[in-house]
């Protein structure tokens, strides 16, 4: 029996200057390499490049690579370790990265469907290697979008993909509602536009307030150095990196609220997960707007 898990890594169009490229060595395959005595499946990302500040979306030339090294043995809700390898366009691993909103790596896992959002932080190894050990808890198709500033450079986005063996489950119903409960708290999402269009900028203020007697929080606290973390995502049959927006949070914003500014690309459904610290304790709400 085959033991190995195959993974098809895709092969990525560098957008630049409005042409197309590829980037080195990129091709459709598999390979197997041995981390810790173990059987693992390789795969290589596409990557852009993307400022450390304001709404990070849209390519640039890519200065990095990374490779996602998993076990060949993946079950769903079974703790497997991740390793990201992280190299330049020669191969070369880097080795010394700067920490951005309190971290060196921001990992960002979401099931095809985007039912499943993880944000995770993985631990760097040395010599260009994170690893971090997570859980998938159902069959098909996930997307990792690791967020990483090497020093001296900007911030760099890769992306990988992986298969999670098994029957998927039916795809999630649509709730288009504004105003939803995560445990304790309320939130309800605000738009600056009443339609939202591509290209436009349009302001998204989430209001929370204690779900027993809708009170505004006041128990708010700095989530990775700042007021919260917005990631926002565009519905897609395979995402790519032009589907992935990173906002950061408004500052002097009323008690209770936390507000992003950004943009959409397209035209298209996005989902968007807010993070959110309350009192120690991470609060992500996830929401679903149409882009015309």
């Amino acid at each position: 029996m085959n033991r190995f898990l195959n993974i098809i890594a895709l092969a990525t169009t560098l957008v630049l200057a409005q042409s197309c490229s590829f980037l080195p060595n990129e091709k459709k395959a598999i390979s197997v390499s041995t981390h810790q005595h173990e059987e693992r499946s390789t795969i290589e990302s596409h990557h852009r490049e993307h400022s450390t500040s304001g709404t990070i979306h849209g390519e640039k030339k890519a200065l990095t690579q990374a490779r996602l090294k998993l076990p060949s043995n993946i079950t769903q809700n079974k703790n497997i370790s991740i390793l990201i390898e992280v190299q330049d366009l020669n191969r070369k691993a880097i080795p010394n990265f700067d920490t951005f909103q309190e971290k060196l790596m921001h990992l960002i896992v979401v099931s095809d469907d985007l039912k499943f959002f993880s944000h995770l932080h993985p631990t760097y190894k040395d010599n260009g290697q994170f690893e971090v050990k997570t859980s998938f808890p159902q069959a098909g198709g996930y997307t990792f979008f690791s967020d990483y500033k090497p020093v001296g450079k900007t911030e760099q986005v890769s992306v990988l993909k992986m298969q999670v063996p098994g029957n998927s489950i039916a795809a999630p119903e649509i709730n288009l509602d504004r105003t939803k409960i995560f445990n304790d708290t309320k939130v309800n999402l605000a738009l600056s536009e009443s339609t939202v269009k591509a290209g436009q900028e349009v302001t998204l203020i989430f209001k929370l307030q204690e779900a027993s007697n809708n009170q505004s929080l006041t128990d708010l606290q700095p989530y990775l150095g700042e007021k919260g973390h917005l990631v926002i995502l565009r519905k897609s049959t395979s995402l790519t990196a032009e589907d992935y927006i990173h906002a950061h949070a408004l500052k002097n914003t009323p008690a209770g609220q936390v507000h992003f500014m950004t943009s959409f690309p397209q035209s298209g459904k996005y989902k968007v997960w807010g993070q959110f610290n309350r009192n120690g304790k991470i609060i992500t709400a996830d929401f679903l707007i149409n882009v015309v």
